[in-house]
């Protein structure tokens, strides 16, 4: 039984993240059936920087940096180990593989000192090619994972496959969904996350159109800044869904009562913008006496109404653009697809309105950010013999 195994790196923002794939009988001879091959999941580990983040009230590219630098080799580790393929050796590197290292790794001295070692004491794993995220995301923590995804390619003499992230998302639904491509396609996918907003008419593997996306605040990112206004902790998302799931409609703020826009919501495309819903709230906020702003009461109710904003747009634009384009099913990834009722109100408004779609969404672990979907898009990249591109950082990358 011939098998193929995929190392997946992440490190395109906060969480460091590697993963093994393993998907048996490969035939690139045939058309290409991700549902027809049995894919295996060996490991999928995600090392946080969330208490960092808290601290500092968000995301500052050159500690996160200096984190996944700490944490990769470990998390490589812990990853390896569970997939059964951390074989133990001693024995010192060449001098031409020395040099390999040190070149490539020159300016991350934490890293190449683990690195090294790990090199030292440890055996090549059995794993046929690496995929890594080159972008988007932030320039400084993508290079990271690059750079250790080069060396272990050139050490390893095994393939590296560059990978987008935001395709990355759009694949991740085959780790739990068993369908065939003619199944899928045509597909509008939402891509939501605290730096994108996106929505992608998904044609086919690597056939994508992008018919809209935020001008300004991503949802994720609304759902932070405005966190940090009523003095919610980071990240955003989750701070504001805790509170206002536990707001009832017999409390509502009066004199005035709040009022926040649904931006852009009756547009005549399908972009969005979030910064004029923060504002809205920032102003509502500040007009507030200082104890009713400070009360449980009002947390809860402006946290319930921003998430009511946002997740209105969002399912608004979406099921029109899955009603104009005709596709068979709505797609949704990234963070803040995690939300439990963007979720159940996509669920509700396709049942309510009888429509036949489809919605698809993956579970907590695989909407966030995380490296089980690079090593995914490695496979399918692979496979379909795309065209090997220099591996660089692309922060801009779009999809």
């Amino acid at each position: 039984m011939n098998k193929i195994r995929i190392l997946g790196i992440d490190t395109s923002c906060d969480d460091t993240s590697i993963a093994v794939l393993e998907v048996d009988n490969p035939d690139f001879k045939k058309p290409f059936y991700l549902s027809q091959e049995k894919i295996k999941l060996l490991s999928n580990i995600v090392s946080s920087q969330i208490d960092l983040d808290r601290k500092w009230g968000g995301v500052y590219p050159s500690l996160a940096q200096r984190e996944h630098q700490k944490n990769l080799i470990p998390v490589l580790k812990i990853a390896l180990k569970k997939s059964g393929l951390l074989k133990s050796k001693k024995e010192k590197l060449s001098p031409q593989k020395t040099d390999i290292v040190n070149k490539i790794l020159n300016r991350e001295p934490q890293l190449l000192k683990a690195l090294n070692k790990f090199l030292k004491n440890y055996q090549k794993p059995s794993v046929d090619a690496i995929a890594v995220t080159i972008g988007p995301g932030l320039d400084p923590c993508l290079w990271v994972g690059i750079n250790a995804a080069k060396t272990f390619s050139k050490i390893w003499k095994i393939p590296l496959i560059p990978i987008n992230h935001l395709e990355a998302h759009i694949l991740s639904i085959w780790l739990e969904y068993k369908m065939r491509p003619q199944e899928i396609f045509p597909a509008i996918c939402l891509v939501v996350s605290g730096g994108h907003t996106q929505l992608v008419l998904v044609k086919n593997f690597h056939e994508y159109q992008l018919i809209g996306q935020t001008r300004d605040d991503a949802a994720g990112e609304c759902f932070d800044k405005t966190a940090r206004i009523l003095g919610l902790p980071y990240p955003g998302g989750p701070a504001i869904a805790k509170q206002a799931k536990n707001w009832t409609r017999k409390n509502f703020i009066k004199n005035p009562p709040i009022k926040l826009p649904f931006p852009m919501l009756y547009s005549q495309n399908y972009d969005f913008s979030f910064s004029g819903l923060k504002t809205a709230v920032l102003y509502d906020f500040k007009k507030r006496k200082p104890n009713i702003r400070k009360s449980r009461n009002y947390i809860q109710e402006m946290s319930y109404k921003i998430q009511e904003s946002i997740i209105k747009v969002l399912t608004t634009k979406t099921i029109k653009a899955a009603l104009e384009y005709r596709v068979k099913n709505i797609i949704i990834g990234g963070g803040v697809s995690a939300n439990t009722q963007l979720k159940e109100k996509f669920k509700q408004i396709i049942k309510e309105r009888q429509l036949n779609i489809n919605f698809l969404a993956p579970s907590q672990v695989l909407s966030t950010d995380n490296a089980a979907m690079v090593a995914l898009a490695g496979y399918v990249s692979w496979s379909q013999n795309k065209a090997p591109e220099k591996i660089k950082s692309k922060p801009n990358l779009n999809i």
